[in-house]
């Protein structure tokens, strides 16, 4: 059943195993990724899905954990910060460079997958998802997908974080099978989600609830497509 917790992360019901991954991801979406394997297979790649299906735990740690110094902290031009972030409304926006607010990251839907091709992965390569490695060893890759898309020859997947849309960095691993992912917009709560926060122990909680409003405006609704 699809309800405001699917939104949120907190509702798995609707999703399934994504294999060869060990990933979920919502059942509507396993038969156009299947198509979009094969002609990226047919064209000389090997789409590899680096991350689909995110829970609202699974969120949070990394927006704790990022907050905390566990896991880097990277600016807008994916360069590491070395130095710790005491000011909680600079840390919240330092991590929004990168990663979504717990409850509100598209990973939720089970509808979003993030890919790379990994044919051309050098050997005990680590894939970081930046933006060098798009321009760099997935360049050919990330251009044909452009094809795919400009052509509507990508069986309903699209690019959603793009420059000059909202204030989430560009992330061209980043693919969304719309349809699919519209219906989970539709039950977008966000005083759902504000009470959430209220009752959760997430990092930046004083920001986050003190600015929620302009948060969901500015880092949510500009990707509702």
């Amino acid at each position: 059943m699809i309800d405001a917790n699917s939104f949120f992360g907190k509702n798995e019901s609707g999703l399934i195993p994504l294999q060869p991954e060990n990933f979920m991801i919502r059942d509507l979406v396993e038969a156009p990724l299947n198509h979009l394997r094969v002609a990226a297979h047919q064209a000389g790649f090997e789409l590899r899905v680096e991350s689909a299906y995110r829970s609202f735990d699974r969120q949070l740690s990394i927006w704790n954990r990022k907050a905390h110094g566990e896991l880097p902290l990277l600016d807008a031009e994916g360069n590491r910060i070395e130095f710790p972030i005491t000011d909680e409304e600079e840390l919240a926006y330092t991590i929004l460079n990168w990663s979504a607010l717990p409850g509100a990251s598209r990973h939720h839907f089970g509808t979003e997958i993030d890919v790379v091709d990994a044919a051309a992965i050098p050997a005990d390569y680590e894939v970081q998802l930046t933006s060098r490695e798009c321009e760099g060893m997935f360049a050919p890759f990330h251009e044909w997908l452009d094809h795919q898309i400009q052509t509507e020859n990508s069986f309903g997947f699209d690019r959603i974080f793009l420059p000059g849309r909202g204030k989430i960095r560009p992330e061209r691993w980043h693919l969304s099978h719309l349809a699919s992912a519209r219906e989970l917009q539709k039950k977008f709560a966000p005083e759902g989600l504000r009470d959430i926060y209220r009752h959760t122990d997430i990092a930046c909680k004083n920001f986050l609830l003190a600015h929620f409003d302009a948060l969901i405006r500015d880092y949510v609704y500009p990707y509702f497509l």
